[in-house]
């Protein structure tokens, strides 16, 4: 696919340059988290310790979809100088656009559960506290980091977290005995065996969610310096697709290597995984005492990055709402900050499964997708809104099909469950 194609034409591709390259990246990394999160540690592990290789075509996919459509959220912020919520406040009727942003704020907060339950049980790991008193702190902790620091300083512990993410699963790639022929087949062969629909829908949500699109086009706007000014425009739109693809490679190697991972060890042994403590436990015996440790940690990891930028997610629709842009100092979004954290605990108060929550909550982010998915096709569509920057045929085309790919598979889950139910 030749990716300039689906930048409007009117925009110029000027030459790249590694150091002005640099001072770009960052709004990408932030986004990674956001589908390394416990909710995909449990659909990708429920993948490959049920099914082995045959699903990572799932990962590939919603990771193509997700480079395009996380782009364009990002394109909106450059060329409007609006987030996603504030432009769909701007620009939908109130009656519409309060359904839209509050199905959004449903969806962050589904995606807080699972990243506050995963710290949790992470914490349960380690430690061996309880649950809830796990699921309290990690709020807490997560709130205190938003509320006490800038984008900049937000973007380097993110790529720290990221980092340690990354080699950890380095490290369980290097232990585990992979059947490289097999996952290149998995990763570019679909096949939905018997029973995987709930699973690949998963997956899909964990990878492609609803709040790292509003998220994105709100903490792009940190680059932001000029609207007026064409060129900055047209190189931010040039830089941040970079970024973009840069960041979401990684995303797809690091879920690829968790189903790698669970393939290689639990699937060739037969295991059917039900708890992510379960899943830490079987790793020892099977890669080694370090393995679960690695898986620990980096669970925690994963956790504490990922529910930073839930709680920003949170607070950006829900001032959005009100037409104003994330600012945890405004009253709007710290409302949405603490709105989307404090549902988050209450709901993980009355959870018995935590690995089925895990899952369920990542179903929950893919039924919410359609409408984020639509609305901001409309959004940046329109001249009205966009100017010369809307988006051209190929790339409406291309957002529709994506659209229309994730729709059909909502559907195909809904009459699966119900000739099943």
């Amino acid at each position: 696919m030749n990716w300039h194609n689906l930048l409007p034409k009117e925009v110029h591709l000027p030459d790249i340059k590694a150091r002005e390259l640099l001072r770009y990246l960052g709004p990408g990394i932030l986004v990674t988290v956001g589908f390394i999160d416990p909710g995909n540690w449990a659909a990708n592990i429920a993948a490959g310790s049920d099914y082995g290789y045959t699903l990572l075509w799932m990962v590939t996919l919603s990771t193509i979809m997700l480079i395009i459509l996380q782009h364009n959220a990002a394109h909106l912020g450059i060329a409007t100088g609006y987030c996603l919520s504030e432009a769909a406040a701007a620009y939908l009727p109130k009656w519409l656009s309060r359904f839209v942003l509050g199905s959004a704020v449903g969806a962050a907060i589904a995606t807080a559960v699972a990243e506050i339950l995963g710290m949790a049980i992470a914490l349960r790991i380690l430690f061996g506290l309880p649950l809830n008193i796990g699921a309290v702190l990690a709020g807490i902790t997560s709130a205190g980091l938003l509320w006490t620091n800038s984008y900049n300083r937000l973007e380097r512990w993110i790529i720290g977290f990221v980092s340690l993410i990354g080699f950890s699963f380095l490290l369980e790639l290097n232990m585990a005995n992979i059947d490289w022929i097999q996952a290149a087949r998995g990763w570019v062969v679909p096949e939905v065996p018997t029973g995987s629909l709930p699973i690949i829908m998963s997956v899909l949500g964990a990878v492609v969610m609803p709040h790292n699109l509003f998220l994105h086009s709100e903490v792009i706007q940190s680059r932001q310096w000029n609207l007026e000014d064409d060129v900055l425009i047209r190189r931010q739109l040039r830089y941040e697709f970079l970024d973009t693809l840069f960041s979401m490679i990684i995303g797809w190697a690091i879920n690829s290597a968790m189903i790698l991972v669970a393939a290689a060890t639990f699937f060739q042994a037969g295991i059917h995984v039900e708890t992510m403590e379960q899943a830490e436990a079987m790793l020892r015996p099977l890669l080694g005492d370090s393995a679960s440790l690695i898986f620990a940690v980096a669970l925690l990891f994963a956790g504490f990055a990922s529910t930073s930028t839930a709680g920003m997610a949170g607070g950006s629709i829900f001032a959005g709402i009100f037409g104003e842009s994330y600012n945890i100092k405004d009253p709007h979004s710290r409302i949405g900050v603490l709105l989307t954290y404090v549902c988050a605990v209450l709901i993980i108060f009355f959870i018995s499964d935590p690995f089925g929550g895990l899952i369920f909550s990542q179903l929950l982010l893919s039924i919410q997708l359609p409408i984020t998915i639509f609305l901001q096709i409309y959004l940046t569509s329109s001249p009205k809104i966009m100017g010369k920057y809307a988006n051209n045929l190929r790339l409406k085309i291309t957002l529709l099909i994506i659209g229309a790919i994730v729709s059909g598979l909502n559907i195909w889950l809904l009459i699966d469950y119900l000739l099943n139910s």
